[in-house]
């Protein structure tokens, strides 16, 4: 059939589908997009074209839809994504960030931008970047080291090799992450003989991988030497719907588990060796256990520096790791045993080698206590009283927490929330999926897009969107999207006038919150005192309300809790605004996070915080094990 290339790519997008377990569901939930002089005749005309087959959604931003579909593709554990689509120069570039995000955190998109004449013949085109030395360059070549695969298909041969590449490593759990499609705008909308085989249905299986038994006989034979053991869950146990297998091999063996911001959730709060978040942002149970593990049991992390506490939260100086992870790469981190399997298998298969393994009872009782103590802590931290008349933002997340019930989902991903959600949030979902903080990029702007894509990913599910003010300024737009496409989400916008999260780590280094606060220059610069000027007079309740948004403002925690049930029957976005202290925060519990602080200064704050700095590094560690 004789198709032009964008004509052809959209009618395979359309009929991918993906399978695991023998479930299958549609791959491509559609594609999200803004339309310029780079793709509006080729890929736009080809939307239009096959509108009833490909559902388009317009977007207000690019870096956004690029959100959307990641947030999309993490609530339905990366069984699913959204096409993205933009023209060739800034609409493009937008996307890159969203891209390193989605790469980063190992969840499929597919990326369409635009791109210059394949022939040249009307070189220099509007928007193109010309590099002197090399004809071959376009602004899309920064697609290239935050994508897993990228194209750019300037043939109309190229497409069908490209594009089913593309799906190959979108489905794959190991190499998943952002994919780009770079396209000509003339070779859009060229024609060529398509072969049928092309544009009919495929389903792409994903098989679960079994680990290798001699990997798994080596795992078991150190969980039951080690008198310490500690699990800490991933989101590869999330995504792998391992969440249940997780829980059996606890009840079973008695081995504690904590979890990192991705695999938050993997175990429900309630459940007595469950002791929460670990690491820079960790619970006082997680951390304190960590701390003297013997051998710690990694599911599906990739064990970022928050979750390692920059290397220094595992002390035992005989610490060995087992790595449980579909890709080689984080399996072979900190040098430990690698078992390289879908977690759920894994999971299932120890459990098989451990029948009749329980760790010794001190121990136990010991993460049982911790876990207890912790769950108090955190209900005196978010009932606790204002002290200025401002809430914490602790409370605020209680309130939310209460609302969300056993299936609420919450969003978030930049700022202090995610690390005061990190440790205060009760995860009480039995599949895990109630808990969604993008973390691997913590990307300021992803919350109100990665809502809508989680909504729209589990239309069933109550999403609280949880954004601070600073983060709400730079991608207020979607709200728009959210408007448009009638999508029921509950966005708490807290306003702390200004970056509380590195004001506070300012403070930390010694620097006094410096240029962190919503307030009038003084005579030019930042003030550094918080009330030596007048603060900005920024009304973004009524900001959101403009763009649409029902909008509920709120002064205390029992408004809050009125305006989140409120909100909860409404057919479209609302927000529901609420001030905060900046500087009522939770404590660190143990954790600690490397950010390095000047080795000289004129300023005393900062050479004491030096000194402090000195001594916390001598608690990191290289993993290194003997072979």
């Amino acid at each position: 059939m004789r198709l032009t290339v964008a004509q052809a790519l959209v009618r395979f997008l359309a009929v991918q589908e993906i399978e695991r377990d023998g479930a299958g569901s549609r791959f491509l939930a559609g594609c999200f997009g803004i339309f310029g002089h780079g793709n509006v005749a080729g890929i736009g005309q080809a939307l239009h074209q096959y509108r009833d087959q490909f559902p388009y959604h317009p977007a207000r931003n690019e870096q956004a839809m690029v959100h959307i579909a990641a947030g999309y593709a993490r609530q339905r554990n990366r069984l699913g994504t959204f096409a993205c689509t933009t023209s060739v120069g800034p609409g493009a570039t937008n996307m890159v960030t969203g891209a390193a995000l989605a790469t980063i955190n190992h969840v499929p998109v597919l990326l369409l931008p635009g791109d210059t004449f394949a022939t040249r013949t009307p070189h220099p085109v509007l928007q193109q970047l010309e590099v002197p030395h090399d004809a071959t360059v376009s602004v899309n070549d920064c697609f290239r080291p935050v994508s897993r695969f990228y194209e750019r298909v300037e043939r109309p041969e190229q497409l069908i090799p490209a594009a089913l590449e593309a799906l190959r490593v979108l489905t794959d759990p190991a190499e998943t992450g952002a994919v780009t499609l770079a396209l000509p705008e003339d070779v859009q909308a060229e024609a060529f003989d398509v072969p049928a085989a092309f544009v009919e249905p495929r389903t792409w299986t994903v098989y679960r991988q079994p680990p290798a038994p001699d990997a798994i006989d080596r795992a078991a034979e150190l969980i039951k030497a080690a008198q310490r053991p500690l699990i800490v869950a991933g989101g590869g146990v999330i995504y792998s719907e391992a969440v249940r297998a997780l829980g059996e091999l606890v009840d079973a063996t008695g081995i504690p588990v904590c979890e990192t911001q991705a695999g938050r959730g993997s175990l429900v709060s309630d459940h007595p060796l469950s002791l929460g978040a670990v690491g820079a942002t960790g619970t006082a149970a997680a951390n304190r256990l960590a701390r003297d593990a013997d051998l710690v049991i990694g599911v599906g992390t990739r064990w970022s520096d928050f979750t390692t506490a920059s290397k220094s939260a595992f002390q035992d100086p005989d610490v060995r790791f087992v790595n449980v992870n579909v890709a080689g790469f984080d399996a072979a981190k900190h040098s430990g045993l690698a078992v390289i399997a879908d977690a759920r298998v894994a999971l299932e298969e120890l459990a098989g080698a451990l029948a009749g393994h329980r760790v010794g009872a001190e121990w136990e009782q010991r993460a049982r206590s911790e876990a207890s103590s912790w769950a108090g802590e955190v209900a005196r931290i978010v009932s606790a009283e204002p002290s200025d008349g401002l809430p914490s933002q602790a409370a605020v997340i209680g309130a939310i927490n209460d609302a969300a019930g056993e299936t609420g989902v919450i969003v978030c991903a930049a700022g202090s929330a995610p690390g005061d959600l990190h440790k205060l949030w009760r995860a009480r979902d039995p599949d895990g999926k109630g808990y969604h903080v993008e973390y691997g990029y913590s990307c300021m702007g992803y919350e109100i897009p990665g809502g809508i894509g989680a909504k729209l990913a589990a239309p069933e599910r109550e999403v609280f969107v949880f954004v601070g003010d600073g983060s709400y300024l730079m991608l207020p737009g979607e709200l728009v999207t959210a408007v448009a496409e009638r999508i029921p989400l509950v966005i708490v916008l807290v306003d702390n006038h200004g970056y509380a999260s590195i004001g506070a780590l300012s403070r930390s280094i010694g620097s006094e919150g410096f240029g962190t606060l919503y307030r009038y220059s003084a005579n030019g610069a930042p003030p550094l005192d918080p009330a030596s000027t007048d603060a900005l007079p920024i009304d973004l309740a009524a900001n959101a309300e403009s763009l649409g948004a029902r909008t509920i403002r709120a002064r205390t925690v029992d408004e809050l809790r009125g305006a989140l049930s409120e909100a909860k029957s409404a057919d479209g976005p609302v927000v529901v605004y609420i001030e905060s202290d900046r500087y009522a925060g939770v404590p660190d519990y143990e954790g600690w996070w490397d950010v390095p602080v000047a080795e000289v200064s004129d300023e005393q704050g900062v050479r004491t915080v030096r000194e402090e700095y000195d001594v916390a590094r001598r608690a990191q560690r290289i993993h290194l094990e003997t072979p």
